[in-house]
C-alpha cells in the first residue's frame, strides 16, 4: 500500500469500517470477556469481520485492538505480541485493497492531577501499544473515542515516539463537550496545534446529534476530518437488550452529510455493520473533498477547559504576569519550600480579574524550576481552567512543564540566543505548544523595527529549517523603555503592524517596559497599550490588578469592534465615574473567573474553587473560632458541594473541577468527622455496596460517585472493579447496606446487572435498594431489570441515592 499520507491529499471522499462488538457476539464473543483476548483465541472469527468490511467498501479498517493497553488487558496478558497479532489480521483482511488504522482507546485511567498516573506512564503505556501495531503491519495509528485531552496528547506523543507513521485522533461529546469539558473546537486547536495528520469524533450518539459536533469544529478545520456516528440512539428491545434501530439506508442518508461539511473519512460506530458502510459507500461515493481553508487561523492556546485564541479578529488577551518572584518574598519562601499556597492564591486573584491567561514563572534563587514549574503547572491545572503561559530560562524546566500540562500553553520565550531556538523549537512543536518568538539577537537589543523585523524572519527560517511551524510563533513586539529610547515605541508599534498584516502572526508584549524609570506608570502604559492595540496587537503580559488598564482594553476593543454591542463594557463599566468606577469584570464578562460568591464563607470558597490544600487550614480557623463541626457542615460545607453540583448540571463545571471540590470537601471531613463522632456518638451512616459489574473493567464513573457520596455522608464500601454477583449480594448482607451501586460501560456487560437484582431478591434481601450506572444504561433498563433507578453522572447519583435511602 502507498503511504497513507497520500491519501489524505487527494480529492476523493474515503470510507472507514463500522462496529466490531455486535458482529464478534454473533461471531461468538462471549459476555464480559475483552474482545481483544477473544481475537487471540479466535482469530478466524475477527479476520473475516475485517473480510466482511472489505467486502462492503471499507478502504480502511480498523483494528481489534481498542482495549489493547496494559491498563484494559491486565497482568498476565502480553501487550506487545496481542497487538501485533491483531494488527497482522487486519494487515492480512487488507491485503493492498484497504488501509489499516490501529485502534487506540482510551486506558481508563486519568493522569495527575485528576488521577495518580503521570502523563509519562500514560505514553510509556501507548507505546508498548503502539510498537505491536506498527511491527504488525498498521498504516496509521488513530486514538479513538477519547474523552481527556491530556490522553488524546498522550496518544500522539507516543505515536511520534515510536514510529513515523501518520497519527489521526478521535474524541467523544457529551453534547458540547467531552467528559473533561473539551469542547470540539478546542479539541482541534490543541491537535493542530500538534500537527497530526487527521482529526475526527465518533460514538457518542447518530448522525442527526454529532452534526452539531462536527458544526462546532468547523471554524478552525484546516485538517482532514473523520466522522463516525453510532447508528441511532442507544434502546432496548422486548428482551431488555441494547439496540441501535437506525437502518442501512436511513444511517447512509444522515451521514453523507458529513462529507458535505468537510469531512474527508466517514464511517461507522456502536451498532453499524457491513450493511451500513456498504449503503453509505453507495451514496457517497462520487463526492469530491478538498483541505478546508478556514478564514480564521487564530494560534490558539488551550487547558482541558478553555481555549483561548490569539489573533486578528479576536479580542486582545492579558496575560496575567503576577506569578512571578520578582519583589514577592512571600512567593519567593514558599517556592524554596516546595510550596504553592501563595502562587495559587495569586493565580486565583488574577482570574477573578479575568486574566484569561497565567505566566508563571518560578525563577529564584535556590529553586530547582525543573522540580517546582512542573509542580506547580499541576496544581494549577488541578485548581483552574485558565490556559497557562510557561515563563522560564531553563530549557529543561519548560520540557519538564510540558509534560505535565495537559493543553497547548505558551512557552515564554525563545530567543535569537545560539542554540536557543534547536533546543526549544522542536519542543514546543513535538507537544503542540505555541511559543512567543523574542527579536533579541546576541547582547545589542534591536532599536529600530527593521533590525527587529529582520531578526524575526531569521528566526521564523530557523524554525521551518527545523520541522517547527510558524503558525506556533507570536512575536514579542518588544517593548523597551522611552526614558531612555525614546524612538522604541514607535518601532514597536510598526513591528507590531508588520507581524500583523505582512506575516499574518499573532503578537504579544511585556507592555510594564515601556515605562520603566518615569512617573505616572499606569497612565503610559495604558495609553501605549491602547495605541499598541490599534497596531494589532494580540495579548500583552501584565497585571490585571491595574484599573487603568482594564479600562483601556475594554475601551479598545470596543472601539476596534470587537466587543458586539459593547456588550462586555456596558455590563463592567455602567457604574464608572470620571473618578473611577468599580471596573470588575460582569457577570457576562467571557473573562471571568468562577468560583464563589466574593461574600461566601472562606470554607464555602474553598469547597466551590477546588482549594483542598488550604480548606484545613480554613476548618482548624473556624473551630478555633468557637463554630461547631455540624454547624460547618451543614452552613457551609454541604451547601458548597451542592453549589458545585448546580455548576456541573448547568456544565459551568466540569469533571475536572467536580473531582476538585469533592477532595477539597473530603479532607475537610478528615478534621470534622472525628469531632462530630465524638459529640453524637458514632453516627450511623447509611451503607451503600459500590461495585463495576462482572467482566467490566471501566471504574473511572464508578470511583468518582464514590467520592461523591462519601461526601454526601454514606458509609461507602467500594468492592471494584469485574465483581461477580455472589460478591456484590454477600457484601449487602455482610454490611446491612441499604443501596448497591452498579456500574457498567459496556453493552455487553450491563446485562450483568440483572444477576445481581435477581440474586438479592433470591437471598431475601428485598429492601436493599439498587441503582445503576454507566455510559450505556437508561430508565428503561433500569425498570426492566427491577432496578430501583439509574444516573448518568455523579450528581445525579447523589441525589437518587438520598431518595431511595429516605
Amino acid at each position: 500500500m502507498p503511504d497513507f499520507r497520500k491519501l489524505l491529499k487527494d480529492d476523493q471522499v474515503r470510507f472507514f469500517d463500522g462496529g466490531y462488538g455486535t458482529l464478534l457476539q454473533q461471531r461468538g464473543l462471549p459476555p464480559g470477556m475483552s474482545p481483544e483476548l477473544f481475537g487471540l483465541k479466535s482469530p478466524d472469527a475477527v479476520l473475516q469481520v475485517h473480510r466482511d468490511y472489505l467486502a462492503a467498501g471499507a478502504q480502511v479498517l480498523t483494528t481489534n485492538t481498542f482495549g489493547g493497553s496494559r491498563f484494559k488487558l491486565g497482568p498476565d496478558a502480553d501487550v506487545y505480541d496481542l497487538n501485533k497479532a491483531m494488527c497482522t489480521l487486519a494487515r492480512k483482511a487488507a491485503g493492498d485493497n484497504a488501509f489499516v488504522a490501529a485502534s487506540i482507546g482510551p486506558t481508563g485511567h486519568f493522569c495527575e492531577p485528576l488521577g495518580e498516573l503521570t502523563f509519562r506512564e500514560l505514553v510509556q503505556a501507548y507505546k508498548e501499544q503502539i510498537q505491536g501495531c506498527v511491527d504488525g503491519g498498521a498504516d496509521l495509528i488513530l486514538g479513538e473515542t477519547h474523552f481527556d485531552l491530556a490522553e488524546a496528547r498522550a496518544v500522539v506523543i507516543a505515536t511520534r515516539e515510536v514510529c513515523d507513521l501518520p497519527v489521526a485522533v478521535s474524541m467523544t461529546f457529551e453534547g458540547a463537550n467531552s467528559l473533561t469539558g473539551t469542547t470540539p473546537l478546542h479539541f482541534i486547536d490543541t491537535m493542530q496545534n500538534m500537527g497530526v495528520d487527521m482529526v475526527a469524533t465518533n460514538c457518542s450518539a447518530g448522525p442527526e446529534q454529532i452534526a452539531d459536533v462536527v458544526r462546532a469544529m468547523l471554524p478552525r478545520l484546516s485538517t482532514p476530518l473523520y466522522v463516525a456516528a453510532n447508528a441511532g440512539l442507544p434502546e432496548l428491545d422486548e428482551n431488555g437488550n441494547t439496540v441501535f434501530r437506525l437502518g442501512p439506508d436511513d444511517f447512509a442518508k444522515q451521514s453523507t452529510r458529513f462529507f458535505d461539511m468537510g469531512a474527508k473519512f466517514v464511517g461507522g460506530c456502536c451498532g453499524t455493520g457491513p450493511d451500513h458502510i456498504r449503503a453509505l459507500a453507495a451514496c457517497s461515493r462520487e463526492k469530491s473533498w478538498s483541505l478546508p481553508q478556514p478564514e480564521d487561523r487564530a494560534v490558539v492556546l488551550t487547558s482541558r477547559g478553555e481555549g483561548v485564541p490569539l489573533g486578528k479578529g479576536h479580542p486582545a488577551v492579558l496575560i496575567g504576569e503576577r506569578i512571578n518572584p520578582t519583589g514577592k518574598k512571600q512567593l519567593i519562601h514558599e517556592l524554596q519550600q516546595g510550596e504553592q499556597t501563595e502562587a495559587l492564591r495569586l493565580a486565583g486573584e488574577q482570574v477573578d480579574r479575568g486574566a484569561p491567561v497565567l505566566d508563571v514563572n518560578v525563577g529564584a534563587p535556590m529553586v530547582d524550576e525543573t522540580v517546582t514549574l512542573p509542580a506547580l503547572v499541576k496544581a494549577l491545572t488541578g485548581r483552574f481552567t485558565t490556559p497557562l503561559c510557561l515563563d522560564s530560562s531553563t530549557p529543561g524546566a519548560v520540557a519538564e512543564a510540558l509534560w505535565a500540562y495537559p493543553g497547548s500553553p505558551l512557552v515564554n520565550s525563545i530567543s535569537g540566543d545560539p542554540g536557543r531556538m534547536a533546543e526549544l523549537g522542536p519542543l514546543c512543536a513535538r507537544f503542540g505548544a505555541p511559543f512567543i518568538l523574542l527579536p533579541i539577537k546576541g547582547k545589542k537589543l534591536p532599536v529600530t523595527a527593521p533590525e527587529r523585523i529582520a531578526i524575526i524572519e531569521q528566526l521564523l527560517d530557523e524554525a521551518e529549517s527545523l520541522g517547527v511551524p510558524r503558525r506556533l510563533a507570536v512575536v514579542d513586539g518588544l517593548a523597551l523603555t522611552v526614558s531612555s529610547k525614546p524612538e522604541a515605541a514607535r518601532a514597536t508599534l510598526e513591528t507590531i503592524r508588520y507581524c500583523t498584516e505582512e506575516l499574518g502572526l499573532a503578537t504579544t508584549l511585556g507592555l510594564s517596559n515601556v515605562s520603566f524609570g518615569l512617573p505616572a506608570r499606569d497612565l503610559l502604559n495604558s495609553t501605549f497599550l491602547s495605541m499598541c492595540l490599534a497596531s494589532g496587537l494580540a495579548s500583552f503580559i501584565a497585571n490585571p490588578d491595574s484599573a487603568r488598564l482594564r479600562e483601556a482594553l475594554a475601551a479598545s476593543e470596543v472601539l476596534l469592534n470587537r466587543d458586539p454591542q459593547a456588550t462586555y463594557f456596558i455590563n463592567t463599566y455602567s457604574d464608572w465615574k470620571p473618578t473611577g468606577g468599580t471596573g470588575q469584570p460582569g457577570t457576562n464578562s467571557p473573562q471571568q473567573g468562577t468560583g464563589g460568591e466574593p461574600d461566601s464563607h472562606p470554607l464555602f470558597s474553598a469547597v466551590v474553587k477546588g482549594n483542598k490544600d488550604g480548606i484545613t487550614a480554613l476548618v482548624q480557623d473556624a473551630l478555633d473560632q468557637g463554630n461547631g463541626p455540624f454547624d460547618l457542615v451543614d452552613e457551609h460545607l454541604i451547601p458548597a458541594i451542592m453549589d458545585v453540583g448546580e455548576k456541573y448540571e448547568r456544565k459551568e463545571y466540569f469533571l475536572p473541577q467536580l473531582i476538585q471540590s469533592a477532595e477539597t470537601l473530603q479532607n475537610a471531613f478528615k478534621i470534622l468527622n472525628p469531632l462530630m463522632e465524638a459529640d453524637s456518638g458514632k453516627q450511623e451512616r447509611p451503607c451503600v455496596i459500590m461495585a463495576t459489574v462482572e467482566g467490566d473493567i471501566h471504574d473511572i464513573g464508578k470511583n468518582i460517585v464514590c467520592l461523591m457520596l462519601r461526601n454526601h455522608g454514606f458509609n461507602v464500601v467500594d468492592l471494584g472493579k469485574d465483581v461477580t454477583a455472589d460478591r456484590i449480594v454477600q457484601a449487602a448482607a455482610e454490611e446491612g447496606a441499604k443501596l448497591v451501586g452498579l456500574s457498567a460501560l459496556m453493552t455487553t456487560t450491563m446485562v450483568r446487572m440483572e444477576d445481581t437484582v435477581r440474586l438479592l431478591r433470591e437471598k431475601g434481601l428485598e429492601h436493599v435498594k439498587v441503582m445503576i450506572g454507566g455510559a450505556v444504561v437508561t430508565e428503561a433498563f433500569a425498570e426492566s431489570i427491577g432496578a430501583h433507578g439509574c444516573s448518568t453522572d455523579a450528581v445525579t447519583a447523589v441525589k437518587l441515592a438520598k431518595q431511595l435511602v429516605n
